[in-house]
């Protein structure tokens, strides 16, 4: 099979290539002229530049693309590609939103589109719900989401519904660790400086989904061949809901760090701190992981959604469990060195 992933250059893009290489596909990588390849070394990569700002020039680059591959097209589009930082909220939604629409557009305009189109969104689209009772938040809910990251992805989905001639599935993954992923790292850095910052003192119930799982799920939703799994979104979690301590506590015994001092901040606190460095880096134009999306992304109390349906029509059955995955990703971060 002909596979096409963009964002192919970050971190879960360049699992979902490695993982396409290993079946035997001959996979395109989607990227950018300033993408970082450094995982993308593989000499069977074809390379794909694509500008999904610019509906005219994609519909040239995809022409360009067609010709090198005799005429065809690819059988499977993963669209990987987002902004998960920005330094303006308008980047969100150029970028998640309005580069998807671009996109399919072209790939309709070029009569390019593929057999399955699976599209990455998250988890934030729902925002903070079912908070009470902390029960599993489910596709029948009504998404409200509370950061631009979240809103932008929504309002993409929202446009593919619409689109009932493109073959689409929506994966909705929680919060994604494992090697190369730089966010979760950025903890076990402060583990291994002694230090475990939280915030909030209502319980939090927390969901992880290692990276591979993930890249199991993609593969699913491109080869199931039943009509149910079209035009469908499913949530991916490893099926498990921890405390906003197990993370943590796995990463000090993986990293071996003996003693850590935890330190948990009032919501409050964190809100100024989030609403100054964000006023501050967004007026001197700099990224900052430090500002009211993330703050909204901390105080949210309740994480836990709801599996079965990827289960059931996917065949979804998550390998990887926080323990392993930990295991797995700061064995990685020692090898590579990010941990000295």
């Amino acid at each position: 099979m002909r596979i096409l992933v963009t964002g192919a250059s970050g971190f879960i893009g360049s699992f979902i290539v490695s993982e396409a290489l290993e079946r035997g596909h001959e996979v395109w990588a989607g990227v950018r002229a300033s993408s970082n390849r450094q995982y993308l070394t593989d000499p069977r990569i074809h390379f794909a530049e694509l500008n999904f700002s610019s509906p005219s020039r994609l519909c040239g680059q995809l022409a360009v693309l067609r010709e090198k591959m005799g005429g065809n097209r690819w059988d499977y589009i993963i669209h990987a590609a987002g902004a998960t930082k920005a330094i303006r909220e308008a980047d969100f939604y150029r970028t998640n939103t309005q580069g998807t629409i671009n996109f399919v557009q072209a790939l309709e305009d070029m009569k390019m589109l593929p057999s399955r189109f699976v599209f990455i969104s998250s988890l934030s689209i729902f925002g903070a719900i079912r908070e009470e009772d902390y029960s599993p938040i489910r596709d029948t809910d009504t998404p409200q989401p509370n950061t631009s990251y979240g809103k932008s992805k929504w309002e993409a989905e929202q446009w593919l519904r619409t689109q009932q001639d493109v073959p689409w599935v929506i994966l909705r993954p929680t919060g994604v660790y494992g090697p190369r992923e730089r966010d979760y790292f950025l903890m076990a850095k402060s583990i291994k400086q002694h230090i475990d910052f939280a915030v909030g003192y209502r319980p939090q119930e927390i969901t992880f989904v290692y990276v591979r799982d993930v890249v199991q799920a993609v593969f699913l939703a491109c080869e199931r061949k039943e009509e149910d799994v079209l035009h469908r979104a499913f949530f991916l979690s490893d099926g498990r809901s921890y405390n906003s301590r197990a993370f943590s506590d796995l990463l000090q015994q993986e990293i071996g760090t003996r003693r850590v001092l935890h330190i948990k901040a009032p919501l409050w606190f964190l809100r100024a701190v989030c609403a100054v460095n964000g006023t501050i880096c967004n007026w001197m134009g700099e990224l900052t992981t430090l500002n009211m999306d993330k703050y909204h992304i901390l105080a949210q109390r309740n994480w836990n959604c709801d599996i079965e349906p990827a289960r059931k029509l996917l065949g979804y059955c998550p390998q990887w469990g926080l323990e392993a995955g930990v295991k797995e990703t700061v064995a990685w971060y020692k090898q590579q060195g990010w941990l000295e």
